[in-house]
């Protein structure tokens, strides 16, 4: 790519889309285009078609996507697997033909069985069933990789799809339902250190930026302690999901941007098909590949946030997949590794997260 290549990153306001874009503009890349959704409706084929008509990028990535936690990706199957099935088919589908250059691919490591060996590498993929609570999401995503990868055997293209580990970082959804796992502790955590301390100012401050369900911060004292007790949040504790043994890993977003972008800046579909008689598996892992339980990250947060209450586990809730450790060996052996551990990282979003209210 050059300095001056138009870049369209779709989901540039979004955890991985806005560290992919800042990482980009850090680096002196000056032609980027980005939508937000009420701007571009990237499910609509019509709207996808008439930007490309009107923009014709010469590289694409492909952030956007409709993203949760367990709770919601289990709840909500259907969305999870139509919307990300109709925003991959018509960016791919409009990227191919528009002739762009080169296209990134972001989905997700649970497109790995549920049972798949640790650490996970690229070729286990579809060796035997997914995790149940999340298999919507995750056909989509195989779905999308497997477009880039025919694309690219039938028609030449250059499109590359990453797996990223899971992601953590600022602009991250900090949903009490809807959330990523490790920004949903940090918000229930910081919530109920608020409460211990009697700061009803800090936590209507939070509800404010935030509301949850519908009941925003001018709500009676009550009916706020209600819907915080509803998700898990009491002044003397916190109850999160399962019994904290599953094992994860986790990945600063901003790392994971940098290693999208310095994909797209060196490694092309031809690398990593040398020496295959059949070509698959070619996407690439982005990760750590170290791993801590969801018990061991809950004291990282307490720890960090100074909560003197306890950490309660609902054993009755799913943990979902066991274990999830990337193997990240291919992407080490392109050139690219990580550097923030999880204990920094969580201090860094820690202070996102209070300094963003």
């Amino acid at each position: 790519m050059k300095k001056e290549s138009k870049i369209y990153v779709a989901g540039h306001r979004g955890l991985v889309g806005s560290a992919i874009w800042n990482n980009l503009l850090a680096k002196g890349y000056t032609n980027l285009v980005g939508l937000s959704s009420r701007e571009l409706d990237l499910m609509d084929p019509q709207a996808t078609k008439h930007f490309f008509d009107r923009e014709q990028p010469e590289y694409v990535i492909l952030a956007a996507a409709h993203v949760g936690g367990i709770v919601a990706n289990n709840t909500y199957r259907a969305d999870f697997i139509y919307r990300n099935l109709q925003i991959q088919n018509n960016v791919i589908g409009e990227s191919y033909r528009h002739d762009v250059k080169k296209l990134l691919f972001l989905g997700s490591t649970c497109v790995y069985p549920r049972e798949a060996p640790q650490p996970m590498r690229e070729d286990s993929l579809l060796t035997s069933p997914l995790e149940y609570t999340n298999e919507p999401y995750a056909i989509a995503k195989i779905a999308g990789l497997k477009m880039c990868e025919s694309f690219n055997i039938q028609y030449g293209t250059n499109y590359i799809a990453v797996m990223p580990t899971n992601l953590y970082g600022p602009n991250d959804n900090f949903d009490l339902e809807k959330g990523h796992v490790l920004p949903a502790m940090i918000r229930k955590i910081h919530l109920a250190n608020a409460w211990l301390k009697d700061d009803w100012r800090t936590i209507r401050k939070d509800i404010d930026r935030r509301p949850v369900e519908r009941v925003t911060s001018d709500a009676l004292r009550r009916d706020i302690e209600g819907v915080l007790q509803k998700h898990g949040i009491y002044k003397d504790h916190v109850v999160l999901w399962g019994t904290g043994t599953p094992r994860r890993e986790f990945l600063w977003s901003e790392e994971m941007a940098d290693a999208c972008v310095f994909i797209m800046e060196h490694v092309n579909f031809s690398d990593l098909t040398q020496g295959m008689t059949e070509v698959k598996n070619c996407h690439i892992n982005i990760g750590t590949g170290k791993e801590i339980t969801i018990r061991e990250l809950s004291s990282i947060i307490q720890e960090t946030i100074g909560y003197e209450g306890e950490i309660r586990f609902d054993k009755s809730k799913p943990d979902g997949t066991p274990r999830k450790l990337t193997d990240v060996s291919k992407l080490n052996s392109l050139g690219w590794r990580h550097t923030i551990d999880v204990d920094e990282g969580v201090k860094r979003l820690c202070d996102w997260y209070t300094g963003s209210m």
